[in-house]
């Protein structure tokens, strides 16, 4: 069977390849490989989020869900850098690729590639940022996004971005129904940009 990106253990061989980027002005060369998502290039969703969402400065907790390789992650380390960067994905082999990345990017100290449960229970999030996995199924999508914005600090943004054709307006009403008042801020090659806030008090 083929693996999947979302796929805990990758079972094909670790053929890994470098892919560049130019994120927020800056040239990237990341280290990726089979069995990851988007393997050859930085796809074009995420690309959309990181050119229509000005980079974070400053301070603060941040959580990239679904960090693939780590572009996300790593990106916001290096334009942030009192920033600590929580890069959370269920592939093994993408957290290594990850690690790699941030340590090639000079940013390893802060960004810290984790299983979904790794991340410590008192961690609560300034900022998520995510080009969720659409193709895991609504259900699954749904459960994993209250998992997540429940841990948003209270006025904490999360941004999202979705193909228009798989459901990103349908996904930015859910999003307000769940008590996450959404707007769109961005559409783009068939994208939309989504952000997020809560605006509910701090989870006991």
């Amino acid at each position: 069977m083929a693996d999947h990106y979302f796929s805990a253990e990758p079972g094909s061989a670790d053929v890994r390849r470098t892919v560049e980027a130019r994120i927020w002005g800056r040239e990237y060369t990341f280290t990726t490989a089979t069995g990851v998502f988007s393997r050859d290039r930085l796809d074009i969703g995420t690309a959309v989020l990181l050119r229509e969402v000005d980079p974070p400065t400053g301070s603060g907790t941040f959580l990239d869900l679904g960090t693939g390789y780590g572009p996300i992650a790593c990106a916001i380390a290096v334009e942030a850098p009192e920033a600590q960067v929580w890069a959370v994905d269920v592939n093994t082999r993408a957290l290594e690729l990850t690690a790699e990345n941030a340590k090639a990017a000079g940013v390893a100290d802060r960004v810290y590639p984790v299983l979904p449960d790794g991340v410590p229970a008192d961690v609560r999030f300034d900022e998520i940022w995510s080009n969720p996995a659409i193709h895991i199924g609504k259900a699954e999508l749904h459960k994993m996004l209250l998992l997540w914005l429940a841990r948003l600090a209270p006025g904490g943004v999360a941004r999202f971005v979705v193909g228009k054709n798989l459901g990103g307006d349908s996904l930015q009403r859910w999003l307000t129904e769940q008590g996450y008042p959404c707007d769109r801020t961005g559409s783009a090659k068939g994208f939309r940009v989504l952000r997020a806030t809560n605006a509910g008090p701090s989870p006991s």
